[in-house]
């Protein structure tokens, strides 16, 4: 019985100790280094990546403005709070796991041939999808508007 005991107390000693270990972890996102950025940023410029980002929230925007019948005034400071960089984050997120040569060889690919332009993977990756519509829907509610 006192066997029990022992390995009882162990056992709960342990599983805390494991789940405070696991809840104390960094929980930042996996980011590329600074060469890898660049490349990354010069694959979203040949992939006109940038201008998909602002005219989906301008789509996004208009529908919000239409339904909820915004004024003129509302609806240029929402659309003027459409800003790349704070959504910079989630691409470079994508493209983490990847080194330099297979970055260099997406870019290749890009600046190569249009075709692979329109179908540009980030547009189908589906996680960056929903990081789109979710920063998309922010904008519309007002989260990025400078006080």
């Amino acid at each position: 019985m006192k066997n029990l005991k022992k390995y009882s107390f162990l056992s709960v000693l342990l599983c805390l100790f494991i789940s405070s270990k696991v809840a104390s972890q960094n929980n930042q996102p996996l980011m590329p280094t600074q060469q890898n950025k660049i490349i990354i940023d010069r694959i979203v410029e040949a992939a006109h990546y940038k201008n998909y980002i602002i005219d989906f929230c301008l789509v996004k925007i208009n529908e919000a403005s239409a339904k909820e019948g915004w004024n003129d005034q509302k609806a240029m400071e929402i659309t003027e709070s459409i800003n790349y960089k704070n959504f910079r984050d989630a691409i470079y997120n994508i493209f983490a796991r990847h080194n330099e040569v297979e970055l260099e060889t997406i870019l290749k690919a890009y600046e190569k041939d249009t075709a692979y332009q329109s179908q540009n993977f980030m547009t189908t990756n589906q996680i960056l999808s929903n990081n789109l519509n979710i920063f998309a829907d922010d904008i519309v509610k007002g989260k990025y508007l400078l006080k």
